[in-house]
This record gives structure tokens, sequence and C-alpha cells, in this order.
């Protein structure tokens, strides 16, 4: 049997109702920021608002995360795709590395070509920092069309 890969998942707080149909669709197809594990088995053992701006459960979600054996944290394609995007992230992912040792991705599903257009009209992502936070989540345009 493959080795598990233990998965947890922070979203925006603005999405905090959101029943991550789109993350855990994007999970068991392994599509978008979850196609690094094509052949492995994952699994689910976290799922969590990083608690609204500046992000007051990152210090503690981690910690929860770790001890129901998490390896990978995966911060939402919602914080990515938000208007405003999170100002956030880079810290984020900076500090749940550092302090928990664990790798974290950037994105879950595959970005909708809606929020695609939009943001390639207004120039969200023109920065050279979000063309690596944007790049596991692109997907091609038949994909994105699939999440719209």
């Amino acid at each position: 049997m493959e080795h598990t890969v233990k998965i947890g998942i922070v979203i925006c707080d603005r999405y905090r109702r959101c029943a991550g149909g789109k993350c855990f669709r994007a999970m068991k197809n392994r599509e978008g920021a979850f196609d690094i594990y094509e052949g492995q088995e994952l699994e689910l053992v976290g799922f969590t608002t990083c608690d609204g701006c500046p992000g007051g459960n990152i210090e503690y979600l981690g910690e929860e995360m770790v001890k129901n054996g998490a390896q990978v944290i995966h911060l939402a394609t919602g914080l990515v795709v938000g208007y405003p995007p999170c100002p956030h992230i880079g810290s984020f992912k900076a500090f749940l590395e550092e302090r928990y040792g664990l790798k974290v991705v950037v994105g879950t599903h595959p970005i909708p070509q809606k929020y695609l257009d939009m943001h390639t009209r207004l120039g969200t992502w023109d920065a050279v920092p979000w063309k690596p936070l944007i790049e596991p989540t692109m997907g091609d345009a038949g994909l994105r069309e699939d999440y719209n």
C-alpha cells in the first residue's frame, strides 16, 4: 500500500461558510495544486479558516493539524482569487513552514476562469511575487472552466 499523505487546508475567513466542495473535488481528482500527489493516497486531517486578517488562527491551526498527522498544509485557492487577494499569504506560508517544519503549498483547486479573467483585467497578479503563488492552480483553460 502506498504511503498516505496527510493534508490540512486553510481557507480565507471571508469564505468561512464555504463547504469546501471545490477543494475536496480537486483533492479527490488530483487537480490544481493537488496534482503533485498523482498516484498517492491523501487524507484530509484538518480544514479551518485563518480567522480573518491578519490571520489570528495561523498561529494555532498548525499545531492541531500536526497533532492530527498533517505533513502538508495547503493555503486554499480562495486566498489567491478573493479580492483583494490575501496580503498575508507569504507570511502565513513562511510562519507555518518555520514553526512546524512542514511543507506549505499555496492553492487547492484550479483557479476558476471567471476569477482569472477578472484578476487579469485588474492586473492583480502582474507583480512578480504572485507568479509562483498562482502557478500551482492555473491548470488549463478547460479545467479552469470546469471550476467556474
